[in-house]
């Protein structure tokens, strides 16, 4: 059995180079840019109007000016403009040449086809959007390492990219065991439950990013746990088995992964909930194998796996550590890290009723997990505590 930090270190140690994808610019939402990304053309590309009114030259604004056209938003013909006249000019519509400033139409005085310009503050190049200053040719328009927000995907699309190179989201198998389970909606039988597990992880896993997930439901079976595992391993880049990992006469995973030649890195870790948890590999593929208890298969999935998958996206982590004081004394052994479901709020964190590693209902409650170290007794009210925000 090793420590949380040695599980930690192990699973960093083994976790694969990210990989690279080129996704059409609607699907990359999301995602995080694998290269940087230059702009092939001047955004905008020419000199606009941002409002409603009158293109003029600065010169001009103290005279009387003949309106000698119009330019509307989607003009492709281009509009010069003589000394001593003005063009009636509509939002997103290319700016006249010879023309450096508009007046907004509230600020203009129109009367008998000639524009009398109202305002005091009035500056050259006012209202005007000009050339390339959004984004010059060739310039970096989002640089490599970048959240694709959508604000980033349309502004990437408003410069011309259909397509973005990201990193890439691993695939990922779920694979649940127990004869005692049953999916939500059937009657239940004694001795059976509901299966919840594949619910908040497929939930977890999309919030990481994932977009590839394989679920399969296997019975307490050896030779059908292993066929199922080596399907799951040569599908997808990460496997995660939920249940049958502890020491029970039913409990075939850890066999199953030494069958299909899996590479066990560890097994087991001092921490509560959670302690039967197991890491193994096969080549570059990752195979995890989470506790059967709701509460638990959650809990480590926020330690171990959601950092782990942060790192292979570059992605911004779905939890984050901070300090807080703890509302309550909490008594424990030493001997077993603690994570204990909480709430957070303003600098002040309460550990929830309930914190059995089967009951998920304060779990649906709580906003961090408080950790309580290995070595220590617990915590005095006051006390400052680390705690896992969870995003």
């Amino acid at each position: 059995m090793i420590s949380v930090e040695e599980a930690e270190k192990i699973i960093e140690q083994n976790t694969p180079e990210s990989k690279h994808e080129i996704l059409p610019l609607k699907e990359a939402f999301g995602y995080t840019t694998a290269e940087d990304i230059y702009s092939g053309y001047d955004t905008p590309n020419f000199s606009q109007s941002s409002m409603d009114g009158y293109a003029i030259r600065f010169e001009d604004k103290d005279v009387k000016l003949k309106i000698a056209g119009e330019m509307q938003a989607g003009s492709t013909e281009q509009f010069h403009l003589e000394k001593g006249t003005a063009c009636r000019i509509f939002t997103g519509a290319p700016l006249p040449t010879g023309a450096d400033t508009i007046v907004m139409q509230e600020k203009a005085f129109i009367e008998n086809g000639y524009l009398t310009v109202n305002d005091n503050e009035l500056e050259k190049g006012l209202h005007v959007r000009n050339a390339g200053s959004d984004a010059k040719k060739g310039s970096v328009a989002i640089s490599s390492g970048s959240y694709l927000s959508a604000a980033a995907i349309g502004y990437l699309a408003g410069i011309g990219r259909t397509e973005v190179k990201i990193f890439a989201a691993p695939s990922v198998s779920l694979i649940l065991t127990g004869n005692e389970l049953v999916q939500p909606g059937e009657n239940l039988s004694f001795g059976q439950v509901y299966e919840s597990n594949s619910y908040q992880l497929e939930s977890v896993l999309k919030q990481c990013g994932i977009k590839t997930i394989e679920s399969f439901w296997v019975k307490d079976d050896p030779s059908e746990v292993e066929k199922t595992l080596n399907l799951a391993i040569a599908k997808t880049d990460i496997v995660i088995l939920v249940g049958g990992v502890s020491v029970g006469d039913y409990d075939f995973v850890i066999d199953a992964t030494k069958k299909c030649g899996v590479e066990q890195k560890f097994h087991k870790i001092r921490q509560k909930p959670g302690k039967p948890f197991y890491f193994g590999a096969k080549a570059e593929k990752l195979i995890f194998g989470l506790p059967g208890n709701p509460s638990s298969a959650l809990t480590c999935f926020y330690l171990y796996i959601a950092p782990l998958l942060s790192k292979m996206m570059k992605r911004k982590a779905i939890t984050e550590k901070a300090n807080a004081t703890s509302t309550s004394s909490y008594e424990k052994k030493t001997g077993l890290t603690h994570f204990l479901k909480a709430t957070y709020d303003n600098g002040k964190v309460t550990p929830l009723h309930a914190q059995e590693s089967y009951r998920l209902q304060s779990f649906a409650e709580a906003n961090c997990l408080m950790v309580l170290p290995e070595n220590s007794k617990g915590c005095k009210k006051d006390e400052l505590v680390e705690i896992i925000l969870l995003k």
